[in-house]
Protein backbone atom coordinates (compact mmCIF):
# COMPACT_ATOMS: atom_id res chain seq x y z
CA UNK A 1 0.00 0.00 0.00
CA UNK A 2 1.30 3.99 -0.83
CA UNK A 3 0.73 6.31 1.97
CA UNK A 4 0.15 8.89 -0.65
CA UNK A 5 -3.82 6.76 -1.25
CA UNK A 6 -4.19 6.61 2.84
CA UNK A 7 -5.39 10.21 3.26
CA UNK A 8 -3.47 10.56 6.32
CA UNK A 9 -1.79 13.87 7.69
CA UNK A 10 0.75 14.54 9.12
CA UNK A 11 -0.76 14.96 13.19
CA UNK A 12 1.06 16.11 16.41
CA UNK A 13 -0.42 13.45 19.20
CA UNK A 14 -1.28 15.78 21.73
CA UNK A 15 -2.94 15.07 25.32
CA UNK A 16 -3.41 11.55 25.21
CA UNK A 17 -6.19 9.63 27.30
CA UNK A 18 -3.67 8.07 29.94
CA UNK A 19 -5.53 5.08 30.18
CA UNK A 20 -5.99 4.49 26.60
CA UNK A 21 -3.00 6.17 24.86
CA UNK A 22 -3.14 3.78 21.78
CA UNK A 23 -6.79 3.56 21.19
CA UNK A 24 -6.43 7.22 21.11
CA UNK A 25 -3.83 7.12 18.92
CA UNK A 26 -6.02 5.83 16.44
CA UNK A 27 -8.52 8.39 17.15
CA UNK A 28 -6.02 11.77 16.84
CA UNK A 29 -4.72 10.54 13.61
CA UNK A 30 -8.41 8.97 11.20
CA UNK A 31 -7.62 5.26 11.93
CA UNK A 32 -10.64 5.02 13.67
CA UNK A 33 -13.49 7.29 13.24
CA UNK A 34 -16.19 7.88 16.03
CA UNK A 35 -19.91 8.52 14.92
CA UNK A 36 -21.09 8.67 18.22
CA UNK A 37 -20.59 7.22 21.67
CA UNK A 38 -19.82 3.53 21.44
CA UNK A 39 -20.06 3.57 17.53
CA UNK A 40 -16.76 3.87 15.35
CA UNK A 41 -15.83 3.26 11.62
CA UNK A 42 -12.21 1.56 10.89
CA UNK A 43 -9.75 2.68 8.39
CA UNK A 44 -6.97 0.06 6.75
CA UNK A 45 -5.02 -0.78 9.14
CA UNK A 46 -6.98 -1.55 12.11
CA UNK A 47 -9.94 -3.26 9.83
CA UNK A 48 -7.45 -5.26 8.42
CA UNK A 49 -5.90 -6.57 12.38
CA UNK A 50 -9.49 -7.48 12.71
CA UNK A 51 -9.04 -10.11 9.49
CA UNK A 52 -6.18 -11.11 10.80
CA UNK A 53 -7.63 -11.76 14.17
CA UNK A 54 -10.52 -13.68 12.45
CA UNK A 55 -9.33 -15.74 10.69
CA UNK A 56 -6.72 -16.75 13.54
CA UNK A 57 -10.11 -17.81 15.62
CA UNK A 58 -11.95 -19.72 12.87
CA UNK A 59 -8.71 -21.80 11.96
CA UNK A 60 -8.60 -22.70 15.44
CA UNK A 61 -12.42 -23.95 15.76
CA UNK A 62 -12.15 -24.89 12.58
CA UNK A 63 -10.00 -27.17 13.66
CA UNK A 64 -11.66 -28.12 16.70
CA UNK A 65 -14.71 -29.48 14.44
CA UNK A 66 -17.16 -26.85 15.34
CA UNK A 67 -19.05 -25.22 12.01
CA UNK A 68 -19.24 -21.53 10.96
CA UNK A 69 -22.94 -20.34 10.43
CA UNK A 70 -24.54 -16.74 10.11
CA UNK A 71 -27.33 -15.94 12.46
CA UNK A 72 -29.83 -13.09 11.48
CA UNK A 73 -27.93 -9.54 13.05
CA UNK A 74 -32.14 -8.59 13.42
CA UNK A 75 -34.44 -11.29 15.31
CA UNK A 76 -38.12 -10.81 15.45
CA UNK A 77 -39.11 -10.17 19.30
CA UNK A 78 -40.97 -13.52 18.93
CA UNK A 79 -38.02 -15.60 19.28
CA UNK A 80 -36.84 -13.74 22.41
CA UNK A 81 -40.78 -13.74 24.02
CA UNK A 82 -40.37 -17.78 23.98
CA UNK A 83 -37.30 -17.87 25.75
CA UNK A 84 -38.30 -15.77 28.13
CA UNK A 85 -35.49 -13.24 28.23
CA UNK A 86 -37.20 -10.45 26.05
CA UNK A 87 -38.86 -8.59 28.90
CA UNK A 88 -35.49 -9.04 31.06
CA UNK A 89 -32.97 -7.48 28.76
CA UNK A 90 -35.72 -4.92 27.92
CA UNK A 91 -36.07 -3.63 31.58
CA UNK A 92 -32.09 -3.22 31.58
CA UNK A 93 -31.39 -1.48 28.69
CA UNK A 94 -29.57 -3.89 27.06
CA UNK A 95 -31.56 -5.08 23.57
CA UNK A 96 -31.55 -2.24 21.07
CA UNK A 97 -34.82 -2.75 19.28
CA UNK A 98 -36.63 -1.60 16.07
CA UNK A 99 -40.40 -1.21 15.55
CA UNK A 100 -41.53 -1.38 12.20
CA UNK A 101 -44.83 -1.68 10.19
CA UNK A 102 -43.92 -5.45 9.79
CA UNK A 103 -43.20 -6.49 13.25
CA UNK A 104 -40.75 -5.64 16.62
CA UNK A 105 -37.16 -6.24 15.66
CA UNK A 106 -34.33 -6.90 17.81
CA UNK A 107 -30.80 -6.08 16.97
CA UNK A 108 -29.05 -8.99 18.01
CA UNK A 109 -27.12 -8.79 21.82
CA UNK A 110 -26.32 -12.03 20.92
CA UNK A 111 -27.93 -15.46 19.65
CA UNK A 112 -28.98 -18.34 22.22
CA UNK A 113 -32.60 -17.94 21.03
CA UNK A 114 -31.63 -17.57 16.95
CA UNK A 115 -29.38 -20.68 17.25
CA UNK A 116 -31.50 -22.32 19.46
CA UNK A 117 -34.29 -21.90 16.45
CA UNK A 118 -31.68 -22.86 14.08
CA UNK A 119 -30.92 -26.22 15.00
CA UNK A 120 -34.40 -26.96 15.63
CA UNK A 121 -35.64 -30.01 13.29
CA UNK A 122 -32.05 -30.09 11.94
CA UNK A 123 -30.38 -31.85 14.91
CA UNK A 124 -33.06 -33.88 15.87
CA UNK A 125 -30.79 -37.47 16.65
CA UNK A 126 -28.67 -38.44 19.96
CA UNK A 127 -26.37 -39.47 17.13
CA UNK A 128 -26.28 -36.14 15.55
CA UNK A 129 -24.48 -34.70 19.01
CA UNK A 130 -22.00 -33.67 19.69
CA UNK A 131 -22.24 -30.63 17.51
CA UNK A 132 -21.51 -26.69 17.89
CA UNK A 133 -22.12 -23.82 15.22
CA UNK A 134 -19.77 -20.31 15.26
CA UNK A 135 -20.00 -17.15 13.81
CA UNK A 136 -18.52 -13.78 13.57
CA UNK A 137 -20.34 -10.51 13.35
CA UNK A 138 -21.56 -7.32 14.59
CA UNK A 139 -23.65 -7.41 17.73
CA UNK A 140 -25.61 -4.86 19.44
CA UNK A 141 -25.92 -3.36 23.15
CA UNK A 142 -27.21 0.07 24.87
CA UNK A 143 -23.57 0.42 27.04
CA UNK A 144 -24.05 2.84 29.16
CA UNK A 145 -20.51 3.29 30.09
CA UNK A 146 -18.92 3.89 26.24
CA UNK A 147 -15.15 4.50 28.67
CA UNK A 148 -12.53 2.62 26.86
CA UNK A 149 -13.38 3.18 23.12
CA UNK A 150 -13.19 -0.51 21.21
CA UNK A 151 -13.58 -1.97 24.91
CA UNK A 152 -16.74 -1.53 25.09
CA UNK A 153 -19.19 -0.36 22.12
CA UNK A 154 -22.57 0.02 21.03
CA UNK A 155 -21.85 -1.73 18.24
CA UNK A 156 -19.01 -4.73 17.96
CA UNK A 157 -17.88 -7.64 16.25
CA UNK A 158 -18.21 -10.74 18.20
CA UNK A 159 -17.14 -14.19 17.92
CA UNK A 160 -20.24 -16.57 19.32
CA UNK A 161 -20.16 -20.65 19.67
CA UNK A 162 -23.10 -22.43 20.28
CA UNK A 163 -22.42 -26.03 21.49
CA UNK A 164 -25.25 -28.82 21.70
CA UNK A 165 -24.69 -31.93 23.56
CA UNK A 166 -27.25 -35.41 24.61
CA UNK A 167 -26.77 -34.89 28.76
CA UNK A 168 -24.74 -32.76 31.22
CA UNK A 169 -21.44 -34.94 31.20
CA UNK A 170 -21.09 -34.33 27.39
CA UNK A 171 -21.46 -30.88 27.73
CA UNK A 172 -18.70 -30.57 30.05
CA UNK A 173 -16.65 -32.35 27.98
CA UNK A 174 -17.47 -29.70 24.80
CA UNK A 175 -16.97 -26.53 27.60
CA UNK A 176 -13.59 -28.36 28.22
CA UNK A 177 -12.46 -28.49 24.87
CA UNK A 178 -13.64 -24.56 23.53
CA UNK A 179 -11.61 -23.54 26.79
CA UNK A 180 -8.44 -25.30 25.61
CA UNK A 181 -9.51 -24.12 22.06
CA UNK A 182 -9.21 -20.43 23.38
CA UNK A 183 -6.01 -20.74 25.30
CA UNK A 184 -4.63 -22.28 21.90
CA UNK A 185 -6.42 -19.16 19.86
CA UNK A 186 -5.17 -16.55 22.39
CA UNK A 187 -1.69 -17.50 22.27
CA UNK A 188 -1.38 -17.75 18.78
CA UNK A 189 -2.88 -14.26 19.09
CA UNK A 190 0.02 -13.29 21.14
CA UNK A 191 -2.29 -12.35 24.12
CA UNK A 192 -1.79 -14.21 27.20
CA UNK A 193 -5.52 -15.32 29.40
CA UNK A 194 -6.93 -16.37 32.89
CA UNK A 195 -10.03 -18.29 32.75
CA UNK A 196 -11.99 -16.33 36.06
CA UNK A 197 -14.75 -18.40 37.57
CA UNK A 198 -18.03 -15.84 37.17
CA UNK A 199 -21.60 -15.77 38.00
CA UNK A 200 -23.51 -16.82 35.10
CA UNK A 201 -26.26 -13.86 35.49
CA UNK A 202 -28.91 -13.32 32.73
CA UNK A 203 -27.09 -16.04 30.57
CA UNK A 204 -28.29 -18.52 33.01
CA UNK A 205 -27.21 -22.27 33.51
CA UNK A 206 -24.03 -24.39 35.44
CA UNK A 207 -20.48 -23.29 34.80
CA UNK A 208 -18.99 -19.68 33.67
CA UNK A 209 -15.99 -18.41 33.24
CA UNK A 210 -15.05 -14.66 31.92
CA UNK A 211 -11.53 -15.22 29.40
CA UNK A 212 -9.50 -12.18 30.44
CA UNK A 213 -6.14 -11.22 30.04
CA UNK A 214 -4.13 -9.60 32.59
CA UNK A 215 -3.76 -5.52 31.88
CA UNK A 216 -3.00 -2.66 33.85
CA UNK A 217 -6.24 -1.19 31.56
CA UNK A 218 -8.47 -3.51 32.92
CA UNK A 219 -11.76 -2.31 34.53
CA UNK A 220 -12.18 -6.14 36.77
CA UNK A 221 -10.08 -7.19 39.93
CA UNK A 222 -9.66 -10.82 39.83
CA UNK A 223 -7.91 -13.14 42.04
CA UNK A 224 -5.27 -15.19 40.09
CA UNK A 225 -3.32 -18.23 40.73
CA UNK A 226 -0.40 -18.30 38.72
CA UNK A 227 0.57 -22.15 38.69
CA UNK A 228 -3.06 -23.25 37.70
CA UNK A 229 -3.89 -19.95 35.48
CA UNK A 230 -7.31 -20.04 37.09
CA UNK A 231 -8.96 -16.81 38.77
CA UNK A 232 -11.85 -15.77 39.88
CA UNK A 233 -14.23 -12.42 39.96
CA UNK A 234 -14.61 -10.87 43.42
CA UNK A 235 -17.56 -10.35 42.51
CA UNK A 236 -18.42 -14.20 42.98
CA UNK A 237 -17.52 -14.17 46.88
CA UNK A 238 -20.49 -12.00 46.95
CA UNK A 239 -22.43 -15.39 46.41
CA UNK A 240 -24.30 -16.85 49.26
CA UNK A 241 -23.08 -20.18 48.24
CA UNK A 242 -19.61 -19.30 47.02
CA UNK A 243 -17.20 -21.66 48.70
CA UNK A 244 -19.38 -24.34 47.65
CA UNK A 245 -19.65 -22.97 44.50
CA UNK A 246 -15.82 -22.26 43.67
CA UNK A 247 -14.83 -25.83 45.15
CA UNK A 248 -17.07 -27.43 43.31
CA UNK A 249 -17.46 -25.72 39.60
CA UNK A 250 -13.42 -24.72 39.60
CA UNK A 251 -11.60 -26.77 42.17
CA UNK A 252 -10.24 -23.97 44.14
CA UNK A 253 -10.51 -24.34 47.63
CA UNK A 254 -8.33 -21.66 48.95
CA UNK A 255 -8.54 -18.24 47.89
CA UNK A 256 -5.81 -17.16 50.03
CA UNK A 257 -3.46 -18.90 47.46
CA UNK A 258 -4.55 -16.34 44.88
CA UNK A 259 -3.12 -13.30 43.71
CA UNK A 260 -5.19 -9.80 43.00
CA UNK A 261 -4.50 -8.37 39.63
CA UNK A 262 -6.21 -6.69 37.57
CA UNK A 263 -7.54 -7.80 34.49
CA UNK A 264 -9.86 -7.04 31.07
CA UNK A 265 -12.25 -9.41 29.79
CA UNK A 266 -12.23 -10.35 26.14
CA UNK A 267 -15.10 -13.23 26.48
CA UNK A 268 -16.97 -15.41 28.23
CA UNK A 269 -17.93 -19.24 27.94
CA UNK A 270 -20.96 -20.70 29.76
CA UNK A 271 -22.26 -24.36 30.42
CA UNK A 272 -26.21 -23.70 30.07
CA UNK A 273 -27.50 -26.98 30.81
CA UNK A 274 -31.53 -26.90 29.75
CA UNK A 275 -32.05 -23.55 29.90
CA UNK A 276 -32.84 -22.68 26.45
CA UNK A 277 -33.95 -26.01 25.12
CA UNK A 278 -36.76 -26.00 27.98
CA UNK A 279 -38.17 -22.68 27.93
CA UNK A 280 -38.32 -22.97 23.70
CA UNK A 281 -39.26 -26.71 23.72
CA UNK A 282 -36.85 -27.73 21.73
CA UNK A 283 -35.80 -31.38 21.90
CA UNK A 284 -34.30 -34.44 20.32
CA UNK A 285 -34.85 -38.20 20.35
CA UNK A 286 -32.60 -40.31 22.53
CA UNK A 287 -31.69 -43.81 22.45
CA UNK A 288 -34.77 -44.96 23.71
CA UNK A 289 -36.69 -42.79 21.79
CA UNK A 290 -37.88 -40.37 24.13
CA UNK A 291 -37.73 -36.17 23.55
CA UNK A 292 -34.80 -35.07 25.96
CA UNK A 293 -33.81 -31.43 26.21
CA UNK A 294 -30.29 -30.32 25.02
CA UNK A 295 -27.72 -29.30 27.27
CA UNK A 296 -25.87 -26.35 25.95
CA UNK A 297 -22.66 -24.03 25.97
CA UNK A 298 -22.66 -21.01 25.03
CA UNK A 299 -18.90 -19.02 24.48
CA UNK A 300 -18.60 -15.27 23.23
CA UNK A 301 -14.97 -13.43 21.98
CA UNK A 302 -15.43 -10.18 22.29
CA UNK A 303 -13.29 -9.64 18.84
CA UNK A 304 -13.18 -5.76 18.35
CA UNK A 305 -12.13 -5.76 22.01
CA UNK A 306 -9.18 -7.78 21.58
CA UNK A 307 -7.98 -5.36 18.44
CA UNK A 308 -8.04 -2.07 21.22
CA UNK A 309 -6.24 -4.24 23.63
CA UNK A 310 -3.97 -5.22 21.56
CA UNK A 311 -2.82 -2.02 20.37
CA UNK A 312 -2.88 -0.92 23.88
CA UNK A 313 -0.58 -3.77 25.00
CA UNK A 314 2.19 -2.59 22.23
CA UNK A 315 2.47 0.55 22.69
CA UNK A 316 6.21 2.17 22.12
CA UNK A 317 6.91 5.19 24.29
CA UNK A 318 10.08 7.62 23.89
CA UNK A 319 10.92 9.50 27.01
CA UNK A 320 7.94 8.19 28.39
CA UNK A 321 5.42 9.17 26.14
CA UNK A 322 3.59 7.18 23.72
CA UNK A 323 4.74 7.98 19.99
CA UNK A 324 2.70 4.85 18.21
CA UNK A 325 2.76 1.02 18.85
CA UNK A 326 4.18 -1.76 17.22
CA UNK A 327 2.07 -4.39 16.34
CA UNK A 328 2.47 -8.39 16.57
CA UNK A 329 3.56 -10.68 13.71
CA UNK A 330 0.88 -12.87 14.33
CA UNK A 331 -1.79 -10.24 13.74
CA UNK A 332 -0.17 -7.55 11.46
CA UNK A 333 -0.97 -6.67 7.90
CA UNK A 334 1.65 -4.89 6.91
CA UNK A 335 5.17 -6.34 7.63
CA UNK A 336 7.52 -3.49 6.80
CA UNK A 337 7.42 0.13 6.20
CA UNK A 338 9.65 1.31 3.17
CA UNK A 339 11.37 4.97 3.63
CA UNK A 340 13.93 6.93 1.22
CA UNK A 341 15.42 9.82 0.29
CA UNK A 342 14.11 11.52 -2.57
CA UNK A 343 17.24 10.54 -3.97
CA UNK A 344 16.68 6.94 -3.22
CA UNK A 345 12.86 6.54 -4.31
CA UNK A 346 13.75 4.15 -7.88
CA UNK A 347 15.29 2.25 -5.31
CA UNK A 348 12.58 2.12 -2.89
CA UNK A 349 9.83 1.33 -5.57
CA UNK A 350 11.98 -0.96 -7.58
CA UNK A 351 12.09 -2.81 -3.75
CA UNK A 352 8.40 -2.24 -3.27
CA UNK A 353 7.43 -4.28 -6.26
CA UNK A 354 10.08 -7.03 -5.19
CA UNK A 355 7.65 -7.64 -2.34
CA UNK A 356 4.57 -7.23 -4.62
CA UNK A 357 5.77 -10.22 -6.76
CA UNK A 358 5.95 -12.53 -3.95
CA UNK A 359 2.93 -11.40 -2.40
CA UNK A 360 3.90 -9.66 0.68
CA UNK A 361 1.98 -6.60 2.11
CA UNK A 362 4.01 -3.98 2.97
CA UNK A 363 3.63 -0.11 3.12
CA UNK A 364 5.58 2.56 0.65
CA UNK A 365 6.21 6.06 2.20
CA UNK A 366 5.92 7.52 -1.23
CA UNK A 367 4.98 11.06 -0.03
CA UNK A 368 7.54 13.92 0.00
CA UNK A 369 8.86 14.59 3.70
CA UNK A 370 12.01 13.79 5.71
CA UNK A 371 13.25 10.35 6.97
CA UNK A 372 12.31 11.92 10.70
CA UNK A 373 8.72 12.37 9.76
CA UNK A 374 8.17 9.09 7.90
CA UNK A 375 9.81 6.99 10.84
CA UNK A 376 7.54 8.62 13.17
CA UNK A 377 4.61 7.97 10.83
CA UNK A 378 5.53 4.26 10.09
CA UNK A 379 5.35 4.12 14.44
CA UNK A 380 1.67 5.81 14.32
CA UNK A 381 0.72 2.96 11.71
CA UNK A 382 2.17 0.25 13.97
CA UNK A 383 4.43 -1.30 11.23
CA UNK A 384 6.65 -3.82 13.06
CA UNK A 385 9.81 -3.23 10.67
CA UNK A 386 11.25 -0.18 8.97
CA UNK A 387 13.12 -0.48 5.67
CA UNK A 388 15.20 2.79 5.30
CA UNK A 389 17.37 4.17 2.23
CA UNK A 390 19.12 7.04 3.51
CA UNK A 391 22.19 8.89 3.09
CA UNK A 392 23.90 6.44 5.43
CA UNK A 393 23.34 3.90 3.50
CA UNK A 394 25.23 2.67 0.17
CA UNK A 395 23.33 1.48 -3.04
CA UNK A 396 21.99 -2.22 -3.05
CA UNK A 397 21.86 -1.97 0.92
CA UNK A 398 19.13 -1.07 3.96
CA UNK A 399 19.08 -0.29 7.45
CA UNK A 400 16.66 -2.13 8.96
CA UNK A 401 14.72 -1.01 12.10
CA UNK A 402 11.94 -3.06 14.38
CA UNK A 403 10.01 -0.42 15.97
CA UNK A 404 8.99 -2.17 19.27
CA UNK A 405 12.52 -2.25 20.92
CA UNK A 406 14.70 0.11 17.76
CA UNK A 407 16.88 -2.66 17.15
CA UNK A 408 18.99 -2.25 13.59
CA UNK A 409 20.79 -3.57 11.25
CA UNK A 410 22.24 -3.10 7.62
CA UNK A 411 21.69 -5.47 5.06
CA UNK A 412 21.57 -5.84 1.48
CA UNK A 413 18.33 -5.40 0.08
CA UNK A 414 17.63 -8.63 -1.31
CA UNK A 415 18.86 -10.40 2.04
CA UNK A 416 16.22 -8.64 3.56
CA UNK A 417 13.27 -9.09 0.80
CA UNK A 418 14.41 -12.78 1.36
CA UNK A 419 13.92 -12.31 5.75
CA UNK A 420 10.78 -10.75 5.68
CA UNK A 421 8.96 -13.74 3.22
CA UNK A 422 10.08 -15.97 6.21
CA UNK A 423 9.09 -13.83 9.10
CA UNK A 424 5.58 -13.53 7.04
CA UNK A 425 5.62 -17.56 6.85
CA UNK A 426 6.48 -18.10 10.21
CA UNK A 427 5.10 -15.79 11.87
CA UNK A 428 8.37 -15.13 14.09
CA UNK A 429 10.34 -11.70 14.81
CA UNK A 430 13.98 -11.33 12.71
CA UNK A 431 16.84 -11.98 14.72
CA UNK A 432 18.54 -8.27 14.12
CA UNK A 433 22.17 -9.25 15.90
Amino acid sequence: MRTSKMGMKNIKLSNLDEMYPAQDILMQTGQIKQYGSGVYAYDNIPLKVLDNIEEIIKKNFNKADYIEVQMPIIQLDEIWKRSGRYDQYLEEGVTMISKTDKGTYCLAPTAEEAITVFVENRITSHKQMPVGYYQIGPKFRNEIRNRGYLLRGKEFLMFDLYTFDKDEKSMIENYNKVKETYFKTFKEIGLDIVAVAADNGAMGGKNSEEIMALSKIGEDTILYDEQTNQGLNVEVLEKEDAENYLKENYNIENIKNLKEEKACELGHIFALGTKYSDSMDIKYIDDQNNRKPFYMGCYGIGVSRVLGLIYENNVIKENGNAVGYSLPISVTPYYLYIISNDKKMDIAEETYNKFLDRDIEVIIDDVKGSIGEKIRKAKILGIPYIAIMGNNTEDGFVEIERTKDGAKKTMRIDEMVDIIENMKNTKKDINLE
